[in-house]
C-alpha cells in the first residue's frame, strides 16, 4: 500500500460510540487520538478495545471513499464484534442491498488477529492442516469485500501493535511424523521427556492452614504423597510407543485418525488425589484438572481410551486427556497443569473448599515440527489467484479478438457469416464477461480514479478486481489501435444487449426511430454534458456521486442480473425496449462511459477503416448503411462515434455492394473486343 491515503473522517462521539459497544461490555476511556477506546467488562475492569477502521486505516473503497467499520477486540486479540458503519460501495448502495455486506462482517466474531484471515475459499482441495482462516466473500462484490477486509485487518493490527503487545503467536507445533528414536520409560524419566510431580500430605495441609477446612483432611503421614503425578505427551510416536501397551497404542492410533488435531496427554497418578471425582463422566472435561499456556486457558477433554501402560511405567490411576492444537495449544512449549485439592466441611450440607496444585510440563522440541507461519498473499495477488482460470480464458479471448479485428479484420468482414459470428461473440461477452466475470466497465471507476487523484489517495483499489482491470487494459490498448470501437462495439455487455434488442426489433418488424442528422448531432453531445456533470459532482457533491452514476443501467442489467428494486429494473428494461426501435440509443446518446471512451479514442494512431477516393462522392452507401451515423457525407469516418461493427468494411470490399467496384466491373476493358452481332436468320 502506498503512504498517501484519503483524509480520515472524525471518530464517532462518545455518546454514539457507547450505544454501539456490544453487551455485556461498556465503553471506557479513550487511549488514542485516532478514536481507540477501552472497553470494560461487567465488573468495570479493562477488557479490550473498540475503534473505527476509517480513522486508523482510511483505505479507499472501490468508489474512492473509505469503508468504515466498528471493531471490538478483547485483551487477547479476538474479535468480539465487527459491524459496518458507513460506505459508498456502489454494488451495495443500490445493487445487492446492505444485508450481504453486514453479514460479511459478522464472520469475524470469535476469530483472532493472530490467525491468518483471508477472503475466499481454499485453493484446490481444502488443507486441514492449514493455518489460514477463510471468510466467505460476497458474490459480485469481490473487490469491495476485499477492501473492507483489508481495512479491518489494517486497523486491528495497528491497535494490536500499540496496545496488545505479544498477542500474535506463531503457529502451534505438531508431532513430527518422521522423528523416531528408541525410548523406554526409564530413559524418558532420566532425560525429562516425561515429568514427575510429587506433593506431600503435609504440603497440601499447609495450603489449607488457617482456613475453614484446616482440620477437615484425613489423618495421614505428612510425608506421604497426596499427589504423585507423571505427565507424558503422547503426540510423538516414539513417546507413545514407550509409554503404552501395544493394545492401547493401537487404540491411540485409531483415535489419531479421527482427531488428528488433538494432542493426547498421559497422566499417571499414584497418590491420594486420584485425578477425578466419582461424578466424572468419560469423554468430558475432567472436573479436578485444568491447563493453561502463556496465561491463556487450554481446553482439556477425556479421550475416552482404556489405558494400559508399557512395562516399566509406574503403577497408578492412568487417563489420557486431549488438547486441541487448533485452539492455540503448543505442545513444544511449557504449559501448566492445575489440579484441585478438595475438602468438605460439615456433614449435612458440607461446604467445599479447594486449593490449586500447579505443575509444569514441557516436551523437548526435537519431537515436533512447526509449520511456517502462513502469510496471506497481498490482496491483488490473492485476487489474481482466485480468478486465475477466468483471467486465462479472458486473456485468450481478448487475444483472439485482437487478431480477428486486427490482421484478420477484412477476412472477418468479408465472410458471409460475419453477422452470426459477431452475435456469437457478443453472446459470450454478455454471458462470460458480463454476468459471470462481472467485467462490465463503469463510469464509477473513472470517477473513483478522479476522486482518489484529487484527494491524494492510493490507486491500489483498482487491483482488487483483476478481471475488470484486464478489460480496462484491452479497452485502453484499443484506443491506440481502433479508437473507442473495441470496447463499445465488442466488449461492453450492455452494449451487446442493446444490439440483440435491435435484432429482435427487426425480427418483430417494429418501427425504426431515426433522428434527423441535425438531431443526431445534438443528441450525441448529450453524453459529454452528462460526463461533465458527473465529474463536477465528484468535487461538489461527492457523497451522492454513486446515486448520480445510476444513469448507467449497467449495475442493474449486468452486475445484479436485473435482481434489484423495480424502479432500476424498469429503467434498464426501458433502454433495451427502446433499443428495439432506436439502434443502441443509450450507447450513442447518453452513456457517460462512452464519452470517456470517445475521448480516449483520440489516442488512435491510424485510420484503420479503408477508404477510396470515390467514398462520399459519388458513393454514399456506407454512410446510409452506418447505423451509428459515424460516416459523413464526404465519406470521412468519425471515429469518436464508430463502434467497429465492420459493416462499412464489408461494403468496401464487396464488388457486389461497393458502388466504385460495381462501376469498375461494368466499364469496358481496353483489351476487350466487342462481340460481333449475330447474323439474321434467313
Amino acid at each position: 500500500m502506498g503512504s498517501a491515503l484519503p483524509a480520515a473522517a472524525d471518530p464517532l462521539p462518545r455518546e454514539a460510540l457507547a450505544e454501539l459497544v456490544v453487551p455485556p461490555y461498556s465503553l471506557g476511556e479513550p487511549v488514542d487520538p485516532r478514536g481507540v477506546w477501552t472497553i470494560l467488562n461487567s465488573g468495570g475492569a479493562p477488557a479490550g478495545y473498540v475503534f473505527q477502521t476509517e480513522p486508523l486505516a482510511p483505505l479507499p473503497g472501490f468508489s474512492g471513499a473509505p469503508i468504515d467499520a466498528l471493531v471490538t477486540l478483547d485483551a487477547q486479540g479476538r474479535f468480539l464484534d465487527v459491524r459496518l458503519l458507513s460506505h459508498n460501495e456502489p454494488i451495495f448502495v443500490s445493487g445487492l442491498g446492505q444485508a450481504p455486506f453486514h453479514a460479511f462482517f459478522e464472520q469475524y466474531r470469535g476469530e483472532s488477529i493472530a490467525s491468518t484471515l483471508v477472503v475466499g475459499t481454499p485453493y484446490g482441495a481444502p488443507d486441514a492442516a492449514s493455518s489460514l482462516v477463510y471468510l466467505d466473500g460476497v458474490s459480485k462484490a469481490t473487490a469491495s469485500v476485499r477492501i473492507a477486509h483489508e481495512s479491518v485487518l489494517a486497523a486491528a493490527h495497528a491497535v494490536a501493535r500499540d496496545h496488545l503487545q505479544g498477542v500474535a503467536r506463531p503457529p502451534a507445533a505438531a508431532p513430527d511424523p518422521d522423528h523416531d528414536e528408541p525410548l523406554d520409560w526409564a530413559e524418558m524419566a532420566r532425560t525429562g521427556v516425561v515429568s514427575r510431580h510429587v506433593m506431600t500430605e503435609g504440603e497440601v495441609q499447609a495450603l489449607f492452614a488457617g482456613s475453614l477446612w484446616e482440620d477437615d483432611g484425613p489423618e495421614a503421614d505428612p510425608d506421604a504423597p497426596f499427589l504423585d503425578l507423571w505427565i507424558a505427551d503422547l503426540g510423538p510416536r516414539a513417546i507413545a510407543r514407550a509409554a503404552l501397551a501395544p493394545e492401547t497404542l493401537a487404540e491411540l492410533d485409531a483415535f489419531r485418525e479421527i482427531s488428528p488435531h488433538d494432542e493426547p496427554i498421559l497422566l499417571i497418578e499414584a497418590g491420594r488425589h486420584g485425578l477425578v471425582t466419582e461424578d466424572f463422566v468419560r469423554n468430558t472435561a475432567p472436573d479436578l484438572i485444568s491447563a493453561s499456556q502463556d496465561g491463556l486457558p487450554v481446553a482439556l477433554r477425556d479421550a475416552d481410551l482404556y489405558v494400559e501402560t508399557a512395562p516399566g511405567a509406574p503403577e497408578g490411576r492412568a487417563m489420557i486427556l486431549r488438547a486441541d492444537r487448533r485452539l492455540g495449544f503448543d505442545p513444544s512449549r511449557p504449559w501448566t497443569l492445575e489440579l484441585l485439592a478438595v475438602r468438605a466441611h460439615g456433614s449435612f450440607q458440607p461446604q467445599l473448599g479447594t486449593r490449586a496444585l500447579t505443575v509444569e510440563h514441557a516436551t523437548h522440541e526435537r519431537f515436533f515440527i512447526r509449520p511456517a507461519a502462513s502469510r496471506a498473499l497481498p490482496p491483488w495477488a490473492e485476487a489474481l489467484r482466485g480468478r486465475a482460470a477466468d483471467l486465462g480464458a479472458l486473456a485468450l479471448g481478448l487475444a483472439g479478438l485482437g487478431v480477428a479485428l486486427g490482421p484478420g479484420m477484412r477476412r472477418l468482414a468479408g465472410t458471409p457469416r460475419c453477422t452470426p459470428i459477431r452475435l456469437a461473440i457478443l453472446a459470450v461477452v454478455v454471458g462470460f464477461v458480463g454476468w459471470w466475470g462481472q467485467g462490465q466497465l463503469s463510469i464509477v471507476t473513472v470517477l473513483g480514479v478522479i476522486r482518489t487523484a484529487w484527494e491524494g489517495g492510493d490507486f491500489g483499489f483498482l487491483l482488487y478486481d483483476p478481471f475488470s482491470l484486464l478489460v480496462w487494459a484491452a479497452a485502453i490498448a484499443g484506443f491506440v489501435a481502433f479508437g473507442r470501437g473495441l470496447f463499445c462495439g465488442w466488449l461492453c455487455p450492455f452494449g451487446a444487449m442493446q444490439e440483440f434488442a435491435h435484432h429482435l426489433g427487426r425480427r418483430l418488424r417494429l418501427p425504426r426511430i431515426e433522428p434527423s442528422a441535425r438531431w443526431d448531432r445534438r443528441l450525441k453531445a448529450l453524453k459529454y454534458l452528462l460526463l461533465a456533470g458527473l465529474v463536477a459532482a465528484v468535487f461538489l457533491d461527492p457523497a451522492r456521486v454513486e446515486t448520480y452514476a445510476e444513469i448507467e443501467p449497467f449495475k442493474t442489467a449486468v452486475t445484479t442480473g436485473f435482481d434489484r428494486e423495480w424502479i432500476y429494473v424498469a429503467y434498464a428494461a426501458a433502454w433495451l425496449l427502446l433499443g428495439t426501435m432506436l439502434f443502441k440509443g443509450f450507447c450513442r446518446y447518453v452513456c457517460p462511459l462512452g464519452a470517456v471512451m470517445a475521448i480516449g479514442g483520440l489516442l488512435r494512431a491510424r485510420d484503420w477503416i479503408p477508404r477510396r477516393a470515390q467514398c462520399g462522392s459519388p458513393c454514399q452507401l456506407c454512410r446510409v448503411r452506418c447505423p451509428y451515423g459515424a460516416i459523413g457525407k464526404t465519406g470521412e469516418i468519425a471515429y469518436s462515434e464508430c463502434f467497429q461493427c465492420l459493416d462499412c468494411v464489408t461494403i468496401h470490399d464487396d464488388p457486389r455492394q461497393c458502388v466504385p467496384l460495381v462501376l469498375a466491373g461494368r466499364a469496358p476493358r481496353p483489351d476487350r473486343r466487342p462481340l460481333p452481332r449475330p447474323e439474321p436468320v434467313a
